[in-house]
């Protein structure tokens, strides 16, 4: 399946499943008669349009595009966190199949339509019970990800080559800024997912995303 959708500063963000895309490029050599490669970068020989390749989390050694297709096939295994205030999920995924996993949902108060002293003690109650979500949330992912972390207490082939995030920013950062979980946060991919409140079938479709390429085409 390939998802296409702007991209910030020019051009498009095309995303493809990774048995497509040797298919893809055959397309883009087609159409432009023949390309020039200079490591993961394309450029049409016939109007100068580039496709920079972005390879899945976990393969940032790749530096080519061959390289990157004899990769593809076997994907190394990552670790995902998807968080939102309401939930938060996590797993261990090897391929796309998922071997642990847990998903958690949270109670926040909504926000009152009181003003004044009553909207501010909502509002510390509501920063207060965000900060306990976070503090719940890393334990979660202490348990459940920290042993397939560098450094662990996974063999070396089960190491988690990249941890994959989802879901709000704000929210993961709470999560990551734990002590404990400096393992993860080194090897966090820049990539942030979007994903829904986290539960099962939610993972299970991220960790079909995150092993997508990312193409960035100009124009």
């Amino acid at each position: 399946m390939v998802t296409a959708r702007p991209a910030a500063g020019g051009g498009r963000w095309v995303e493809i499943s990774p048995e497509r895309l040797r298919g893809w490029l055959d397309g883009f050599y087609g159409r432009h008669d023949g390309a020039e490669e200079d490591g993961l970068v394309l450029t049409g020989a016939s109007n100068g349009d580039t496709a920079r390749l972005c390879p899945p989390p976990g393969l940032d050694g790749v530096t080519d595009v061959d390289a990157l297709l004899a990769a593809l096939p076997a994907p190394p295994r990552i670790a995902l966190l998807l968080a939102r205030k309401g939930a938060v999920g996590v797993a261990v995924v090897d391929g796309t199949t998922i071997t642990a996993s847990k998903v958690e949902r949270f109670h926040i108060h909504g926000r009152t339509a009181a003003g004044g002293w009553s909207q501010q003690r909502y509002a510390r109650r509501r920063d207060n019970q965000a900060d306990a979500v976070a503090q719940k949330a890393a334990d979660i992912a202490a348990r459940v990800l920290l042993p397939s972390a560098p450094g662990g207490a996974a063999a070396p082939d089960d190491v988690a080559a990249a941890l994959v995030c989802g879901g709000d920013k704000s929210m993961v950062d709470a999560v990551l800024a734990d002590r404990r979980l400096a393992p993860l946060a080194a090897i966090r991919h820049p990539h942030l997912l979007e994903a829904a409140e986290p539960r099962l079938a939610v993972l299970e479709e991220a960790a079909v995303h995150a092993r997508k390429v990312r193409i960035h085409l100009v124009p």
